[in-house]
C-alpha cells in the first residue's frame, strides 16, 4: 500500500478551489475553512457541552468488525453525553459517537461556527453532523452512501485519515450492496487480503482548525490519534449520475440488502464475501499486467 500526504492550502479563491479540487475530485486540507472569528473557538469545551446537553442519552459505537454484514453498525450501548465526555477525557477507548447531531439538539450552536465556503455556496451549512471519538478508536473503511462531497473540520484532538479513490473498491474487498470493505487497510492480514498491497491512496492528519475535503465516493478510514471531535458538512455530487447513484444507495440498495439479509441470513453474507474476494483477485491480476 502506498500513501501520499494530502496537500494543505489556505486563502484559496472559490473559482480556484472548484477548478483544482472539487470538479476533478481531489482531496485537500483547507486551513481556513472554519473562520478564526468563529465563537466556537473560545466558547466550546467539554465542560460547556456537559452544561448544555450533558443529561442527553446517546448511543455509543465500538469496534465494527461484528457489524460487517450490514450497511450501518449497531450501537454497543448507551450512556449520557456527560458520561461519555468524561470517559474519553479519562482514558483511551474504542467508543465513538456516530452522526451525533448535537447541533440539531442545540441549534443555537450553529451560530458559533462561521464557514469560509470555498465552494461558492455549494456547501449545505444547514446540515452539519458532529463526530466524537476516544483515543485509539477508528471507523471501518467506507465511502459515504449518499455520494456527497464531505468537509470534515477538526475542533479538538488529532485525526489521521486514509483516503482512496472509488476505482480501487475491488482491491478494498468492497462488499456488494454495501458501502464498506471487509478488509481493514491498516490491520488486515495481507496473506488473507492480498489486494491491500496494491492500494494507492492519501494520508491526512488534521489538527484543530483544519478541514479535510473528501471528494464524493472516496473511501476513508478514520483514526482518532487522540480523543476529540469534529464537524462535517456536505456538498452535493458534481454530476447528475453521481446524485442518482447516491439516491439509489439511500432508497433502494441498502433496503434491498437488508431484505436479502433477513431472508437468507448468513448465506447472503457469505455470498457477498465470496464475490468481494473474486473481484479483488481479478483486480490484482489487472494490476500485475
Amino acid at each position: 500500500m502506498k500513501l501520499k500526504q494530502v496537500d494543505k492550502i489556505s486563502g484559496i479563491r472559490s473559482e480556484d478551489f472548484l477548478k483544482k479540487y472539487l470538479k476533478p475530485g481531489f482531496p485537500v486540507v483547507i486551513k481556513d475553512f472554519i473562520s478564526a472569528d468563529s465563537p466556537a473557538w473560545k466558547k466550546w469545551s467539554y465542560d460547556y457541552f456537559k452544561e448544555i446537553a450533558g443529561d442527553i442519552k446517546i448511543d455509543v459505537y465500538g469496534k465494527e468488525e461484528d457489524s460487517m454484514d450490514r450497511a450501518a453498525s449497531a450501537p454497543v450501548g448507551q450512556m449520557t453525553f456527560a458520561e461519555y465526555l468524561d470517559l474519553i477525557t479519562k482514558e483511551p477507548t474504542e467508543l465513538r459517537l456516530f452522526l451525533f447531531n448535537l447541533l440539531k439538539i442545540r441549534p443555537e450552536l450553529k451560530q458559533d461556527v462561521i464557514y469560509n465556503d470555498v465552494t461558492g455556496g455549494k456547501v449545505l451549512q444547514w446540515l452539519p453532523f458532529m463526530f466524537f471519538g476516544g483515543e485509539g478508536s477508528s471507523t471501518r473503511n467506507h465511502f459515504d452512501i449518499d455520494m456527497s462531497h464531505v468537509f470534515i473540520s477538526q475542533f479538538q484532538g488529532l485525526k489521521r485519515i486514509w483516503l482512496f479513490p472509488n476505482d480501487q473498491s475491488d482491491l478494498m474487498y468492497k462488499l456488494p450492496y454495501n458501502f464498506h470493505s471487509i478488509a481493514n487497510p491498516k490491520y488486515s492480514n495481507v496473506e488473507e487480503f492480498p489486494g491491500i498491497e496494491y492500494l494507492e491512496g492519501y494520508e491526512a492528519v488534521i489538527h484543530p482548525g483544519e478541514t479535510l475535503y473528501m471528494p464524493a465516493g472516496w473511501w476513508h478510514y478514520i483514526q482518532y490519534e487522540t480523543e476529540g471531535y469534529s464537524i462535517s458538512v456536505r456538498a452535493l455530487a458534481n454530476s447528475i449520475s453521481e446524485k442518482l447513484k447516491g439516491a439509489r444507495n439511500l432508497f433502494i440498495t441498502r433496503h434491498f440488502d437488508n431484505t436479502m439479509r433477513k431472508i437468507f441470513k448468513d448465506h447472503w453474507f457469505h455470498y457477498k464475501i465470496n464475490t468481494a474476494k473474486r473481484r479483488a483477485n481479478n483486480a490484482i491480476k489487472k494490476n500485475k499486467r
